[in-house]
């Protein structure tokens, strides 16, 4: 059932994502809504922001998968 759900979820954002990417137009792709909530184009404490949150996550994520613990 979750592996379903999963599947069905990555695929929903791959549709998505490809669509912002064909269409071209400013503003709506992942990135972009990133770069624009965390404003990492005009502040040094954004960038750090999204750094260390980037980073801490794919840590921990990267743990997780690979010592099936937390």
């Amino acid at each position: 059932m979750w592996a379903a759900f999963w599947i069905a979820w990555t695929a929903m954002f791959a549709v998505a994502e490809g669509i912002a990417l064909a269409n071209r137009r400013d503003g709506d792709t992942l990135s972009e809504n990133f770069r624009r909530l965390f404003h990492t184009r005009t502040s040094r404490v954004g960038r750090a922001i999204f750094a260390v949150g980037w980073f801490g996550f794919s840590g921990w994520f990267a743990l997780h998968i690979l010592t099936e613990t937390m």
